[in-house]
This record gives C-alpha cells, sequence and structure tokens, in this order.
C-alpha cells in the first residue's frame, strides 16, 4: 500500500514538474509576446505590422528561407541516401558532422562565412573580380540558412530509409524497372513524409535565424533587412511593441508550419 501511495504521489510530482517546466519556459514567453504585441491596442499592433519595412523583411525571409529549404530538401535526401545505402571510410565523421550545426554557435557559423567568403578571402576576391559579391547580399544570407537547418531533412529521411524492404526495390528490378524508376516509384515514395517534415522543420528553423545571419546580412531594407534582424533593429529603437508584433506573425507562421508536420508524421503507415 505504502509503495502504491508513493509511486502515485512520485509520478504526479514528475508529471507536476514536467508541467510546470513546460508553462515557464514556453507557454509563458509565448503569451508574453502576444500580450506584448497587442499591449497598445489593436490599431498600433495593426500599424505595426503593415509597416512597409517590416512586410519587407517577413517577405523577405520568408522567400530566401524557401530556397534554403529547397537546397537542404535536394542535398539532404542525396546526403541521407549515400549515408545509408554506401559504406565507405569516413562514413562515421561524415555521420557524425551532419549534427555539428546543431552544437555550433550560430555566431561561430556567421563568422566562418564572413572570414570564407568576406572581401578578404580568396572565394570574396574571386567573386569581386567576377562582378559581384556574396557577403552583405542575399546569397551570403541563403548560405548560414542553409547551413543551420542542413541536419533536419537528413535526420528526417535516414529512419525511413532504413525501413524500406530491399524485396521491394528487387521485385522492381526483377520486373525490369531501371534504377531511375525504381527510386522514383519505389524509394522515394518511402522518403517523402520525411523529406516533407524535415524541410518544414528546416523551413521553421530558418525564419527565426539571427546569429548566423546578422553578421553577414547587409541590414538593407527590402534586399538584405530580414525578419529576425528588423526585431533586433525595433528592440535596440525602444519599440518592443512593433518587435513583438512581426514576433507574433513569425511565430504563428511556425505553429502552423509545426502542426502541419506533426499531422504528416501521425500519418505515416505504421503509426
Amino acid at each position: 500500500m505504502n509503495v502504491m501511495f508513493r509511486s502515485k504521489w512520485w509520478s504526479f510530482g514528475f508529471r507536476s514538474a514536467i508541467m510546470l517546466y513546460f508553462i515557464v519556459l514556453i507557454v509563458l514567453p509565448i503569451i508574453g509576446i502576444y500580450t506584448q504585441s497587442v499591449s497598445r491596442g489593436f490599431v498600433p499592433f495593426w500599424e505595426s505590422i503593415s509597416d512597409p519595412l517590416a512586410w519587407k523583411a517577413v517577405l523577405l525571409t520568408i522567400k530566401l528561407a524557401l530556397i534554403a529549404t529547397v537546397i537542404n530538401v535536394l542535398l539532404g535526401s542525396m546526403i541521407g541516401w549515400v549515408l545509408i545505402r554506401y559504406r565507405f571510410p569516413g562514413r562515421r565523421i561524415l555521420n557524425s558532422l551532419v549534427d555539428l550545426p546543431f552544437a555550433l554557435p550560430t555566431a561561430v557559423t556567421g563568422l566562418m562565412i564572413l572570414l570564407l567568403l568576406g572581401p578578404g578571402s580568396f572565394v570574396g576576391e574571386l567573386a569581386s573580380k567576377m562582378g559581384f559579391t556574396i557577403v552583405f547580399h542575399q546569397p551570403a544570407i541563403v548560405i548560414a540558412m542553409v547551413f543551420v537547418t542542413f541536419p533536419f531533412v537528413i535526420r528526417a529521411v535516414q529512419p525511413l530509409l532504413e525501413e524500406i524492404d530491399k524485396s521491394e526495390e528487387e521485385a522492381a528490378y526483377t520486373m525490369g524497372a531501371s534504377k531511375f524508376r525504381t527510386f522514383f516509384s519505389v524509394i522515394y515514395p518511402s522518403m517523402l513524409p520525411g523529406a516533407i517534415s524535415g524541410a518544414m522543420l528546416a523551413f521553421s528553423r530558418a525564419l527565426a535565424e539571427f546569429g548566423a545571419v546578422v553578421l553577414v546580412a547587409g541590414n538593407i531594407p527590402g534586399k538584405t533587412l530580414i525578419a529576425a534582424v528588423y526585431i533586433f533593429g525595433e528592440i535596440e529603437s525602444d519599440n518592443p511593441q512593433g518587435a513583438a508584433a512581426v514576433s507574433v506573425l513569425l511565430l504563428t507562421l511556425s505553429f502552423i508550419i509545426l502542426w502541419t508536420v506533426n499531422l504528416i508524421q501521425s500519418r505515416r503507415p505504421g503509426k
């Protein structure tokens, strides 16, 4: 009886601690952002989100995040395929390096891009001779977004590739299907849910990127000023409501994306 009583109290206390942790670190900050965005009323909120600079920053962020996501889907699917299906020297090291963007501070990522592609670097000087620059322009922002979101598609695709029954591929080959047709008829449909969910997570992460981007973006409105840097500028300008209003747009979009990801994952075969 005492053991059962203690077990119930331990279970209750554990669940309460988890819920408290979740509420304090996630729910309350989210409520705070939404509250701050309308703290002066809905008219100032609407003026903040309808500001041309704010909309240009948000639309530019969405555009560049989409480009980075497409690149990551293509590269991530291929890299995931190679790491699962092929055995070669250094494979384990490469597989472990996939998670490096998760461990590396994003400011360090921005500094790396600045040093490798900046005006004083070999690549930067070569690009300058060809008549264009990379750093402080949109290509550098896309590169930064690609790097910080690199692991999402790979890690989402790899478990699905491991679960594919190779007998289905062999049956397709026996029936005369080429490797190209077998990949798109048998393998790719199995990879697709992981690629979609990984792409959505990468897109959501790219929307919020700041540390890697702030060092390589030129912060020119409509050209290189993205939403995260715009929010930072509004905070520095003592306009927390304007920053919160744009944050609400990004936060709401991220909620929609995460809900869609969960919906896709719940509809996978075997779920």
